[in-house]
Parts: C-alpha cells; structure tokens; sequence
C-alpha cells in the first residue's frame, strides 16, 4: 500500500511539473527574413504625407477600391498620367522635393525616371505602402535607357517584393506572381527572360514589345541586370539632408563581371564609402510587416513573444479563431491555456493603418 501511496504521489509531483501539457503546432506561417542591412525608412508621422494626399486629392483614385495591390496600380497609373517622360530637359524643377516635381508637371513640365521614382516612393509610403528606391542598369552599352531609376514596393498579400516602375506604367511577372529586381534578374540571366510577362497600364495588358517607348520585354529586363539599393530610404521626410547610402548584392556574377555605365565602371566602386556589400540575398529580400514568435509552454501558460521589423510600426494585433475581432496586444504576452486546441492569429498595423500577413500560433493539448 505504501508503494502505491507513493507512486500515486510521484505521478502529481511529475505532472504539476512537466510543462509539456500541451504543445505548438506546426504551421506554415509567412517566413520572417529581419531588416540587417537597410538603415532608415520614411517616417510616417512626418506631415509631407498627408498634405501630399490631400492636397492632390489622391483618395479620390481609388473609387472604393480596397485591394492593396489594386490601389497600388491604381497609384502607379496617377502618377504616369500627371507626370510626362522628358530626358532633356537642362533645368529639371522641383529639387527634389515631391511636391515640387509634381507642381511642375501639372504645369506640362517633363521628367526622368528618377523624379518618376522619387514621386512614386513618396505618394505609396504616405500610404503605408513600404517602398524603396532602386537604380539599375544593363551594364552594357546601349542606346534604350542605360541607367534607370525606379522603385520596389513589398506585397502584403504575395508577401515578396515587386519592382513598380511609374515611368513606363509596368511591371513583369512569372506564373501569375510579381517579380523582384532580384528575381527579374535571375531571370534575365538564366534565358532572357523568356518565362516572364511584362504587364502594363492600369489594365494590366500583357505586352512583349511596348509601343509608347518602342522596346522590348527582353531589353527593359535587361536593365535589372545590375541593382543598386537606396539603403537610406527617407527620400522624402529627410530631403534634402537624405545620405546617399547603396546597397550591392555579390553573387557569382557581381564577382566575376563589372558594371559599365556610360562607358566606365560604375561610380559607386570609386565611392566604397558610400556602398554596403553583401553576399546574404535575404538582407536585400528581407520580409517588412511579417512576424516571428517564440512560444513557451509553462502548464496552463503559453508565452508569447513576437518579433517583426516594420517601419512605422503602430501596434501588434490579435484574434483567437473563431472569433473575427482584432484587438491591440503588446509584443510579449502570456496566453492562459483552457481548451483543447487555441488557434491565435498575429498581425501588424502601421501609422497609416496598413496591415501585414497573418501569423498563427495554434497550441494543443497532448
């Protein structure tokens, strides 16, 4: 009996213990690629950007529509029709600034592709729409376009990044998915880009020579074959005292080869000041409002810690299925365990209310 007695005992001693009542569940949630090599971004709170709204009147592009990609083009296609292509002008007007860029070209005045990526940089961030600036080029002497300035927007819902050119009002994609610099690239490389599709205006028309500028697919694809970051993204809250600061990606092919533009390397190899080097394909493709988690079991207790580099992040936000109500929860959190299974569901929210991929966390007992 006494045998028993202590068995017994030992039992509820290991079980008031043993913290693996119950335990996650494996989920496949968007993967979290940290920020290690981009150094600032444009601060929502600055008000440039809302008085660029309403001073242009830009909600009124929307007409209701509430997908984020289709806003995004809908942008684009504002942009492209207000602002008209001018590679000669001797005194381009504005600079710099956004606003004064668009004055003048609601005036008739033309501009490049930067003032095209500057504009474009400036209105999709005012709308929490995390974008940067990139340069590109073919590295290769041509007579369409050397050198390009355009932008990379991050897709909340494909979850990657997508070049936006407002210049040329397209974009390029593969199996119905929007390509990168990086992966328009990968693909020029790999055989001309003869799998990509170049799509173009607010009607999304597949096209494999555009008319208006008289090039090819393959020629604009060619253009990403060398990529500059901006690594300084505040082009817009901090001009004119923005840093020039590049970002280049080194693979095989940075290695081996050199960038030639108007007939000489590039300038940022006489500029090593000025570039950041890496070899992690990750720090240029990091993933923006996307959420890690860590989870401890403690009993009856989940702790919560989660984990995400968004600029202009205003909050955490939870639901638990079934329930559809979000609420504001800090970034560290324990969670009492009552039910069988708990399925927990985690998202960002910036200052401009835009919301990131959905994480979720689900917890069952064992």
């Amino acid at each position: 009996m006494k045998v028993i007695i202590l068995f017994i005992v030992a039992c509820l001693l290991l079980s008031g213990c043993n913290n693996a009542e119950y335990a996650t569940v494996k989920v496949d949630n968007p993967p979290f690629k940290p920020n290690v090599e981009f150094q600032s971004f444009e601060d929502l709170s600055n008000p440039a950007f809302q008085h660029i709204i309403e001073k242009y009147q830009l909600d009124t592009i929307f007409h209701g529509e509430t997908d984020e990609f289709k806003r995004i083009i809908l942008l684009r296609h504002w942009i492209k029709k207000h602002i008209k292509i001018d590679l000669n002008n001797p005194h381009y007007s504005g600079d710099g600034y956004v606003e004064g860029i668009l004055d003048a070209a609601l005036q008739g005045e033309g501009f490049h592709c930067g003032h095209f990526a500057r504009v474009q940089n400036g209105i999709l961030n005012a709308y929490g729409y995390v974008t940067r600036f990139l340069g590109a080029g073919p590295g290769v002497a041509r007579e369409f376009d050397g050198h390009h300035g355009t932008n990379e927007v991050w897709l909340n819902k494909y979850h990657k990044w997508m070049v936006i050119d407002a210049k040329y009002e397209h974009h390029f994609e593969k199996d119905g998915v929007p390509l990168s610099a990086l992966e328009i690239r990968d693909e020029y490389l790999k055989n001309k880009a003869a799998d990509v599709i170049m799509l173009k205006g607010p009607e999304l028309i597949p096209n494999e020579f555009d008319k208006e500028i008289g090039e090819s697919k393959e020629a604009f694809c060619q253009t990403f074959t060398w990529i500059t970051y901006q690594g300084n993204g505040n082009l817009c809250s901090a001009w004119p005292d923005h840093k020039e600061i590049v970002l280049w990606y080194q693979d095989d092919f940075f290695k081996n080869n050199t960038w030639i533009r108007n007939g000489k390397p590039h300038w940022a190899y006489s500029h090593p000041e000025m570039v950041i080097m890496t070899e992690d394909r990750d720090a240029i493709e990091w993933t923006p409002n996307t959420i890690g988690s860590e989870v401890r079991i403690n009993g009856n207790k989940a702790e919560v810690r989660l984990t995400s580099h968004t600029p202009n992040i205003k909050e955490y936000q939870m639901k638990e299925i079934p329930s559809d109500v979000w609420y504001k929860v800090n970034e560290e959190m324990t969670l009492e365990l009552k039910n069988k299974r708990h399925e927990y569901v985690f998202r960002v929210v910036n200052l401009a209310d835009v919301h990131g991929p959905e994480h979720k966390v689900v917890i069952e007992k064992i």
